[in-house]
């Protein structure tokens, strides 16, 4: 089976992320969709294993198959949890509406970790930018604070919600440039330092569920296995 037709027959869930999926879409972003698709059982006990992702076929199309999906989602990287998160959802069958109904097993303070290093990951090569270009891309300093809010408000309140709101129009403005680099690292600086102090006082738990997600995927393996047999 090739990796398209695993993402055209097997796909459980889709949705558009990026900056339709943040509110921070402007006339000319593209349409990037994420989805998770549930390779067959049967196709694990081949010596060739299905793929853990796939690009495509769709153009800016990227895929997850369901297990690996899982397996980054524990581990609270920043990507897999907004995609598990986006407030457009473009299609969910049985299994993908399961899988979202886990999207509270997955969270936890690791977020902090792996939200705030990818953080600052990013600012330093902005400063790279700034240093050997003169400016930074701006787009990507907007996203930075973007995530960084995100992180904050979820380590305060539990709940990762991605589309900025009311922060639509500022974080704009620093996308056209419109705001000082040093206002803006001062701002990067100031929201690592609430992440750090909600983080103390956050009512996520230390560790995600992981035996939650792990009946989840037993079940879903079985499941595939039995209706192939």
């Amino acid at each position: 089976m090739t990796p398209e037709l695993l993402v055209r027959d097997h796909t459980v869930y889709t949705c558009v992320m990026g900056s339709r999926a943040f509110g921070l879409a402007t006339e000319g972003s593209d349409t990037d969709r994420r989805g998770v698709f549930l390779a067959p059982t049967a196709l694990f006990w081949q010596l060739d294993k299905p793929p853990t992702h796939v690009e495509g076929p769709g153009e800016d199309q990227f895929s997850w198959e369901l297990e690996r999906f899982c397996e980054l989602a524990l581990r609270a990287n920043p990507n897999i949890l907004e995609c598990l998160h986006s407030p457009l959802v473009e299609y969910a069958d049985d299994t993908g509406r399961e899988l979202l109904s886990l999207r509270g097993a997955f969270l936890s303070r690791r977020v902090h970790e792996t939200f705030t290093g990818y953080a600052r990951g990013q600012r330093r090569k902005l400063q790279a930018d700034l240093r050997n270009h003169g400016a930074p891309r701006w787009k990507h300093a907007m996203h930075l604070l973007r995530l960084l809010i995100s992180v904050r408000d979820l380590l305060r309140t539990g709940r990762l919600v991605i589309e900025v709101g009311e922060e639509r129009e500022p974080l704009l403005a620093v996308r056209r440039g419109e705001v000082p680099w040093a206002e803006v690292e001062a701002r990067l600086s100031r929201l690592e330092a609430e992440a750090e102090e909600a983080l103390h006082r956050s009512p996520l738990p230390a560790e995600p569920d992981r035996r939650r997600v792990e009946d989840f995927l037993f079940r879903v393996r079985r499941t595939s296995a039995l209706g192939s047999s």
